[in-house]
């Protein structure tokens, strides 16, 4: 019997998979319900086994449904340019399997990097990770291996592992891929991190934007628990991990893992001084690593094949993939899992399929809302953590947002300023006041009220903002207004006027 493939990822359902699945259903197909590929300009997204593997029927509809059991007009997976040209590890089982289905999970390969992590000393497994060049996938790009044998090497009755999966940049979405997805992925690395250190407790910090994903992370964490790959003697082992959800209130700042690690204490999500570092003074005040999801999701591949095996792939200080987000004024807007090394240009133009009909490339934002804005001259810039810090931006989380010629850039500068202000958690001033009086002055220059000086001003806020505020949030705002100042400052001359 035939059987049908349709995403319940949340972008899948925002474009009408579930009519389409409704609809195969009603004319008697099977329609298994699986995870996202990630290539939402075809969403839906209809796939069927053939006699050479995956077929597809892109951006279904209602009314395709007897094309689509007739096995009329189907495109082969593997010759869809978007996703054959992606080299794909941490996203290889995404459009394969049911998200909360264990057995789907272990058929591909799941939990084989937890079996090797429960028969290994924690301290071989830390070793792995450090020689698999990972580095954080959520913004500070800081040593994961560090990380880990910082809290290994803690002396403490308890410890704690937490996944910051309090995922807010714009344009961003590859951990709720994962959680909703493939939540096992990340259980799975979390539960090795935690054998590595000697945690016992564990959360998912998620933000409650995403229903969906924490239906399926709840889901799947009393599934792994029932099956053992949770809770007492996992697996037989000597060795306890509990896991759990926490929901956090949608605040950008809890974003920064000193403050998550407040709002997980029940306390206001405020940035904590540092050091001491959270490895060391965490949750608790005890010892706790704290990664992004995609991090954790990479470091089963990691046990599985061999931290040689990640260090193969990237460039010198980049190792391994790295899932890209395309989003903003793009034809082909989607998840894109590559080796670090390729150019914003190839991302954007050879996967992102270049900007629509009668829109003309203007600008770029890697990074989220505190990424620096880079014009076309820097679009030869290689994706990678290093080669990015070199041209004055932060790759941070992967999302990739293109902005066409009709964009104000004064706007955007001001739209992010008041982005930042709005979600400062007040603790410094230089971030509390500096976002607020940035915001003004840019609204001045917006409304063609500004005075030649202000740019100036500009420049000086930002600079004190960098380099005295309390942590990334303040220290990172200026970097889109500084750099929309520096490669389109006719926009802002423009506008101002003595007076």
């Amino acid at each position: 019997m035939k059987r049908f493939y349709v995403s319940n990822d949340v972008s899948a359902l925002a474009a009408g998979a579930d009519r389409v699945a409704v609809a195969l259903a009603r004319k008697g197909a099977t329609v298994v319900r699986t995870s996202s590929r990630g290539a939402f300009f075809l969403e839906p997204l209809v796939e069927m086994d053939g006699p050479g593997g995956r077929v597809a029927w892109s951006n279904a509809a209602e009314k395709d449904a007897a094309k689509i059991l007739a096995g009329r007009g189907a495109t082969p997976v593997d010759q869809i340019p978007f996703l054959a040209r992606q080299t794909r590890f941490t996203f290889a089982r995404a459009g394969f399997i049911d998200p909360v289905s264990i057995e789907d999970f272990k058929s591909r390969g799941g939990f084989k990097g937890l079996q090797k992590a429960l028969a290994m000393d924690p301290q071989k497994i830390v070793d792995e990770v450090k020689a698999s060049g990972l580095r954080g996938r959520g913004g500070a790009a800081f040593p994961a291996g560090v990380k880990w044998q910082t809290t290994k090497d803690a002396s403490a009755d308890q410890k704690y592992v937490v996944a910051n999966a309090d995922e807010g940049d714009p344009g961003t979405y590859s951990d709720r891929m994962i959680m909703e997805g493939e939540p096992y992925r990340l259980i799975e690395g979390m539960a090795i991190c935690a054998r590595a250190v000697g945690a016992t407790k564990g959360y998912i910090y998620a933000r409650s934007e995403y229903p969906h994903a924490i239906r399926k992370l709840r889901a799947a964490i009393a599934r792994a628990t029932e099956a053992g790959w949770l809770g007492h003697k996992i697996q037989g082992a000597a060795f306890d991990f509990e896991l759990e959800v926490f929901v956090g209130a949608g605040a950008y700042i809890c974003g920064e893992e000193t403050a998550l690690l407040e709002s997980l204490e029940g306390k206001r999500g405020m940035v904590r001084p540092k050091p001491p570092f959270p490895a060391i003074e965490g949750l608790h005040r005890k010892p706790t690593v704290v990664n992004n999801v995609i991090t954790f999701a990479t470091a089963p591949d990691i046990l599985d094949r061999g931290g040689a095996w990640h260090a193969s792939m990237g460039s010198e200080k980049s190792k391994g993939t790295m899932p890209l987000q395309l989003a903003g004024c793009v034809r082909q807007g989607g998840l894109v899992e590559i080796p670090f090394g390729i150019t914003l240009e190839s991302a954007i133009y050879d996967f992102g399929g270049g900007l629509p009909k009668g829109s003309k490339f203007k600008a770029v934002q890697v990074g989220g809302p505190l990424g620096s804005i880079f014009p076309e001259k820097l679009l030869k810039t290689p994706i990678c953590f290093d080669e990015f810090a070199k041209a004055g931006g932060i790759l941070g989380h992967g999302g990739i947002v293109v902005f066409d010629h009709e964009t104000d850039m004064v706007d955007l500068a001001r739209h992010f300023m008041e982005f930042t202000a709005e979600e400062s958690c007040g603790k410094c001033t230089p971030c509390r006041v500096g976002s607020t009086r940035a915001r003004e002055i840019l609204e001045q220059i917006r409304d063609g009220k500004g005075r030649p000086e202000d740019l100036e001003t500009l420049k000086d806020l930002g600079d004190t903002m960098k380099m005295t505020s309390l942590c990334a949030l303040g220290g990172l705002a200026p970097f889109p207004v500084l750099t929309a100042l520096q490669y389109f400052p006719k926009e802002f001359e423009r506008k101002p006027r003595a007076r």
